[in-house]
């Protein structure tokens, strides 16, 4: 449908508004929802043939000492080093495939390990599961969630407002891009802390008792 009379800003937007927002929530559920059928179809094999979850990692678990210092900086690279890799990929033509393919691939992730635990342990897995994750990922959640629509911005901003015209990138502040950025990185910095020094606790005081 051709749009005509009306005003150059606003026809600026309703460009800008074909591509605005990402499904993130549908592509983590589709994901989810793939992850559940990969380990229905394949629960002859993925359960019994890997170490997911089962009872003699659970027991390695419990009674093993957890150096917080040491975890903490393994979380501080696996998260940090992720969150950084969306953003600059973000950056590039590949921008938007990458955020839409994060979060289709943490919600196959999810559905995996969230069928594993029930087919191992029935309910008490989702339990398992739920300790396994708390209280970090009431962190990490929503920190993936405004890492991938600020990649989503910064992707339209460079490659789509810049081919309308240069007025229409008026909403592009490189100093607020970064600080928004810094104060992403800051909420997975406080779940790797949260990961590494309060999540152990809860997990192997859940162990003692599972």
């Amino acid at each position: 449908m051709r749009l005509k009379g009306l005003p150059t800003h606003l026809m600026q937007k309703v460009k800008l508004s074909k591509i605005e927002r990402l499904p993130i929530a549908a592509l983590f559920m589709a994901g989810l929802f793939a992850g559940i059928i990969m380990v229905r179809l394949g629960k002859d094999f993925l359960p019994n043939n890997t170490r997911i979850l089962d009872e003699n990692t659970l027991y390695d678990m419990k009674y093993m000492t957890v150096d917080s210092g040491v975890l903490f900086y393994y979380c501080l690279k696996q998260r940090l080093g992720t969150a950084l890799c969306i953003a600059i990929l973000s950056t590039t033509y590949l921008g938007l495939v990458v955020c839409g393919g994060i979060a289709l691939w943490y919600g196959v992730c999810g559905g995996v390990l969230l069928s594993v635990a029930v087919t191992r342990y029935s309910l008490k897995g989702i339990l398992l599961l739920s300790v396994g994750l708390l209280p970090q990922f009431l962190i990490y959640i929503p920190a993936f969630v405004l890492l991938l629509r600020w990649g989503e911005r910064v992707f339209q901003w460079i490659y789509v407002q810049k081919r309308i015209k240069n007025e229409a990138r008026e909403n592009f502040l490189l100093p607020r891009c970064i600080l928004q950025l810094l104060g992403i990185l800051a909420l997975f910095l406080l779940g790797c802390v949260l990961e590494s020094y309060v999540n152990p606790y809860f997990l192997q005081g859940l162990l003692k008792i599972f």
